[in-house]
């Protein structure tokens, strides 16, 4: 039996309309969470990529191929019955976050900082209502209470799909503040991912690659992207 495999026992993958959202159809039967629960989507757009993940699967049915499944697993299963404490965790990113935090040397690596990242902080001030304050070195000190309140109440406005997809973009990255600046779409999703690696390629252009890191960074990289993608199915109609 530890050999076992799921495979393959449906021709078509469905998308059907449900009275909660959207459901996925396998030959006419829906499909299930691994917690057994229905998996109903929120959006047509993402049932249909649940369907698409579906239906490319040939013979043994391989999880890895299919994100945007087991994204909507984890918003249902995971997410959905914490919701307040998962809000509450990346919440708490923007009293450390990653644009916050600056080198005090050398002068280039200052000045690349200032030029990728307060322009990101001076956004977050004017669209989000939270002016974060930047701070030399690694201490910790603890940012204005109203800014962190307005930052908080935005994540708890989500809900567990776009919390599920949010939760990648701000792990990944180290910041509240980038979070927010992908599914507001500041930038292409690409360009908040280099912002996110400022020092890291700092490191990269003055000691060189190091294989093993940057097949790291690789799927963290997909993992980020995927992430922005599966917020925006959230948003899809």
């Amino acid at each position: 039996m530890g050999d076992w495999k799921a495979k393959r026992f449906w021709k078509e993958a469905q998308v059907a309309d449900h009275e909660d959202g959207f459901a996925v159809l396998l030959d006419g039967r829906s499909i299930k969470t691994p917690a057994k629960r229905n998996l109903i989507l929120p959006t047509r757009a993402m049932a249909q990529a649940v369907a698409v993940e579906w239906d490319a699967q040939e013979g043994e049915i391989k999880p890895e191929t299919m994100p945007v499944t087991k994204t909507a697993n984890a918003a249902l299963d995971k997410v959905a019955i914490q919701r307040g404490e998962v809000a509450d965790m990346l919440a708490a990113y923007g009293d450390s976050d990653l644009l916050c935090y600056r080198a005090d040397t050398p002068e280039e690596l200052v000045a690349r900082q200032a030029a990728q990242w307060d322009p990101i902080l001076d956004w977050a001030a004017e669209n989000l209502g939270a002016r974060l304050e930047t701070r030399t070195g690694v201490i910790h000190k603890p940012q204005d209470q109203q800014a962190l309140a307005a930052l908080s109440a935005r994540t708890h406005a989500l809900d567990a799909f776009q919390l599920a997809a949010f939760h990648d973009l701000v792990s990944l990255s180290g910041s509240l503040v980038l979070g927010f600046a992908a599914i507001e779409k500041l930038h292409d999703i690409e360009v908040l991912w280099e912002i996110s690696r400022l020092d890291e390629i700092w490191q990269i252009e003055h000691w060189g690659v190091d294989d093993e890191a940057e097949a790291l960074t690789s799927l963290k990289k997909s993992s980020f992207l995927h992430a922005e993608r599966m917020f925006t199915l959230c948003c899809d109609v």
